[in-house]
């Protein structure tokens, strides 16, 4: 069995790789950073040692560079009988105050190189007419949410993605999931909340934060239950199954905070700030 994963150096990625080593899956890791790639390649093999672990150095922005990864992968281990989709920027900031750049990178990294390594595994998938695709998308992708302006519809294209392919991929007997996480654990959650305006930080703190191995976990066995959507936590799966009720009253109460933030604090409405968005930094799950 070969399990390939985006964005598997860390995060969510990361601790279902080890999840699936576990099973007895070889691990394909695809991720842009080779010191980090083969810190969580040595993770594994020291919890499992004979564990086959493969690395790929990747921009997945990159068409080429994304396929090419996929099938070096699939010629050293076969067609994935599991793909997923981890890879994923976030940076949040004011909408009028975000460049350019930070959108057209978030669809970049979060839309286009899911869409590239699907489509750059799924004719061996077809091939042997099974296997699972897991496009990991985000809570945001149910709501949007003050702050994630590039973000968020990034996450919907990836969830409109997974709908298309739930649809078309039955005739393969190739089984299609979407998690819709919340705020997990990760280095991407670190670097997020250095530049995420007071009003997001307000939102986010009526949650904790999940562990990664705690999504994962849920990922894991909603994929067993051959599940499509995956909702972590009882909010997210009422946003999902009764949005018309839930998604109305959590727009009002985000609304109120956001006013509460910006009466304490005038300036944080919209207006230059001292946040440092202009110093917004990338990070990957």
């Amino acid at each position: 069995m070969h399990a390939l994963i985006t964005g598997g150096s860390s995060g969510i990625g990361k601790a279902l790789a080890n999840k699936f080593a576990a099973q007895g899956y070889d691990v394909s890791l695809i991720a842009r950073r080779k010191d980090v790639l083969a810190h969580a390649a040595d993770e594994i093999r020291r919890q499992r040692p004979g564990q086959r672990v493969a690395c790929y150095s990747a921009d997945i922005t990159d068409r080429s560079e994304a396929e090419n990864a996929v099938k070096t992968a699939i010629a050293n281990f076969g067609a994935p009988d599991m793909i997923v989709t981890s890879a994923g920027v976030s940076e949040p900031g004011y909408f009028a105050e975000l460049p350019p750049e930070n959108f057209e990178r978030a669809m970049a990294v979060n839309y286009l190189g899911t869409l590239y390594a699907i489509r750059a595994a799924l004719p061996a998938m077809r091939a042997k007419k099974r296997g699972q695709v897991v496009l990991i998308s985000s809570g945001a992708a149910l709501m949007g949410i003050f702050g994630y302006a590039s973000y968020g519809p990034s996450k919907f294209a990836v969830r409109g993605l997974a709908e298309t392919l739930r649809a078309e991929l039955k005739a393969d007997h190739i089984g299609v999931s979407v998690a819709y996480p919340p705020d997990t654990e990760t280095p991407m959650l670190k670097e997020e909340m250095k530049t995420a305006p007071a009003e997001t930080r307000a939102i986010c703190a009526l949650a904790k934060a999940w562990t990664a191995d705690a999504v994962a976990d849920c990922i894991l066995t909603a994929v067993r239950r051959r599940k499509f959507a995956i909702t972590p936590g009882l909010t997210l799966t009422l946003m999902h199954r009764m949005p018309g009720v839930i998604i109305p009253l959590l727009r009002w109460y985000s609304d109120h905070l956001v006013k509460t933030v910006q009466k304490k604090a005038p300036k944080m409405a919209g207006l230059p700030s001292e946040l440092g968005q202009s110093g917004l930094q990338k990070s990957f799950k």
